[in-house]
């Protein structure tokens, strides 16, 4: 349930009109963090992952509500992405606060920086922004080496997997983020582009956004082959699955939340599209 609205939340807020603070480069805001900062605070859960990949998770002082990996369970909780407390931040003293920018958090982010705290905003919509914002964290942490392996991991994964979708039949999917709305994955947004890496022909091809709210029409014309469930309105889902046009369709719900940020684990989440849309094409081979 958690991770259901964690999505809605921040589908949501990717929903509403742009603004100043819908940045498309990583900002600093306030003022300049030391070099290496020892507390940090992050306010999404692709933020801390990527914090605990770079293997800086002991400086984390804080956390969003919707953080759940055993690394911190321990730690402060500072809100949500779309409303983090900006007192429970400032009374950590934190030295560097990472932040995805939206028009929804824009208020208590920029009072942070007012109040003293060195901002990261890293906008993470799609997979470059994905890549340079990863590279922008290991910079600001002093941990650049550590973040072109992580970026290089992702890298590699999506060549592997476009070499092995050669050999599959191209199917058509639809990327279902919510029903209640109906939320697809559109153009331009990360799922969008790994489908691609897969092989797969994005079914919501024509949505007008990233993330898009789809009428029970355009979904039931979309010919689908397969439905990738990411929410988990289990009733919601039967209810749209018995629709003409979406009851032949295949499917298949995500098997953990790696597709779902914008983070070092997509190379993962990439993994399982391809298993849940090819089960039969195997797996990549083994490094050696």
């Amino acid at each position: 349930m958690r991770r259901a609205v964690l999505v809605l939340l921040v589908i949501r807020s990717l929903l509403v009109a742009t603004s100043a603070f819908a940045l498309d480069r990583p900002t600093y805001l306030g003022p300049k963090p030391p070099p290496s900062p020892r507390r940090i605070v992050t306010l999404a859960p692709s933020l801390t992952e990527t914090v605990i990949a770079l293997g800086a998770g002991d400086r984390l002082v804080g956390v969003s509500r919707f953080d759940d990996l055993p690394e911190v369970a321990k730690l402060a909780r500072v809100g949500g992405f779309v409303d983090p407390s900006v007192e429970a931040v400032i009374s950590l003293k934190p030295q560097l606060v990472l932040v995805q920018p939206s028009p929804g958090n824009r208020q208590p982010v920029e009072k942070m920086a007012e109040l003293g705290a060195p901002v990261l905003a890293l906008p993470m919509h799609n997979i470059a922004e994905v890549l340079r914002s990863m590279r922008e964290i290991g910079a600001a942490l002093g941990l650049s080496d550590r973040a072109e392996r992580l970026v290089q991991e992702l890298e590699r994964t999506r060549q592997s997997v476009r070499a092995r979708a050669r050999a599959q039949k191209p199917l058509r999917v639809l990327f279902v983020y919510g029903f209640e709305p109906l939320v697809v994955a559109g153009p331009g947004s990360f799922a969008d582009e790994l489908l691609k890496d897969a092989g797969a022909i994005n079914a919501a091809d024509k949505a007008d956004s990233a993330y898009s709210v789809y009428s029970a029409e355009n979904a039931v014309r979309s010919r689908a082959d397969v439905v990738i469930n990411a929410a988990e309105d289990d009733a919601a889902a039967e209810k749209f699955s018995r629709l003409a046009g979406l009851k032949q369709a295949r499917w298949v719900k995500l098997p953990s939340k790696d597709l779902l940020h914008p983070g070092p684990g997509l190379h993962k989440g990439l993994e399982e599209i391809f298993a849940l849309l090819y089960p039969g094409a195997g797996t990549a081979p083994v490094a050696r």
